[in-house]
């Protein structure tokens, strides 16, 4: 399929990206890539905080549907195989997900179906499909305020599920019998999760961010035990590893970072090499959640590396700090100093 419209181009691109990172790609995949589908609206849509996807996304149904439309053109293109995965809530009744407003069968079906290559091998086929149909984890959320549970009708302030749209205590939820296992030894949060029967992961909106962050999870009480002696019985075996880890991932980061200072110059040949460098490390960081991390960004994607750069030229080759401390709002500060960028970018696309 040979790529026309800017929606076709933007649909093919978002796919082949996808299925190039983890060998299938999904309608969901492309919507996410594409920024039609926010991945924070789509967590609240998985955690059953909205009706259908349709509801959380930027653009109208219409839009959705010419999307994968053209997306399944250019599955038939790649004669790529199907498989249609389960999509449940993370909710007490593990109801299925809903994409559309109306429930049509086949447009539910063509939502649920992730497409693989023809040649894959038939066991990578089945794990694949597995992992993707297996339920997610129940979600559990830290109140910002009192709420009243829509089950008991009692008043709360700690821990509450969302159900229907209502908050839920965990008495009426079935989970007040655990314990809270707080975030930040990884291998005690496995091993406990693991031994648990029932467990949950306990979130809570961080309003700055406008994003729910993990706090820890909800297991029972004999799982941390058992998590707990395990940790202690090989605690330095694990610390040799994390060193190990360490190390590899400072070897990783700094070939990446290297390969993204090279792509800046490609694309920026007047971008003196330092410069191109000190982009490269900046918006490269692992854990900063700046472009160079992103998906795009770790792909080379010409787009996000651009993006990249406009942001450095932003702040560092303009008045807009300036101006946003002096009170100028956001998007006025970023009119105003547009022409100080295009002029820089314009220099910099020069040999």
């Amino acid at each position: 399929m040979q790529p026309a419209t800017k929606l076709e181009r933007r649909v093919v691109k978002a796919a082949e990206q996808a299925l190039e990172r983890q060998r299938y790609v999904s309608p969901l995949d492309v919507l996410t890539g594409m920024g039609w589908l926010p991945p924070g609206l789509v967590t609240d849509w998985r955690q059953g905080r909205a009706a259908h996807l349709e509801a959380v996304a930027a653009v109208s149904a219409d839009r959705l549907a010419d999307a994968l439309e053209v997306f399944h053109r250019w599955v038939a293109s790649r004669g790529l195989r199907p498989s249609e995965v389960e999509y449940v809530a993370a909710t007490r009744d593990r109801r299925a997900l809903r994409f559309t407003a109306g429930g049509e069968p086949a447009l539910e079906s063509a939502y649920r179906t992730h497409w693989m290559p023809a040649d894959l091998p038939d066991k990578q086929r089945e794990r694949i499909t597995a992992r993707q149909s297996k339920a997610p984890d129940l979600v559990v959320m830290q109140a910002l305020r009192p709420y009243t549970c829509g089950g008991c009708g009692q008043t709360g302030a700690e821990l509450l599920m969302m159900e229907d749209g209502a908050p839920i205590c965990l008495t009426c939820a079935d989970l007040d019998h655990l314990v809270f296992l707080p975030a930040g030894d990884a291998a005690l949060t496995r091993r406990a999760k693991q031994a648990s029967r029932l467990s949950a992961v306990v979130v809570r909106f961080n309003k700055s961010r406008k994003r729910h962050e993990r706090q820890g999870l909800l297991v029972e009480r004999a799982a941390v035990e058992q998590a707990e002696e395990q940790c202690l019985s090989d605690e330095e075996a694990r610390a040799r590893r994390r060193e190990r880890d360490r190390q590899r991932r400072e070897v990783a980061d700094e070939s990446f970072q290297q390969k993204l200072a090279e792509e800046i110059v490609r694309l920026f040949p007047g971008c003196p090499p330092t410069r191109a460098a000190e982009i490269s490390l900046h918006t490269g960081a692992r854990g900063s959640g700046r472009v160079g991390r992103s998906a795009a960004g770790r792909a080379l994607d010409p787009d996000a590396v651009t993006r990249a750069v406009v942001a450095s030229v932003r702040h560092e080759n303009t008045s807009y700090d300036e101006m946003l401390m002096s009170g100028v709002p956001r998007d006025e500060a970023r009119e105003r100093i547009r022409p100080d960028i295009d002029r820089v970018l314009q220099a910099w696309r020069q040999p």
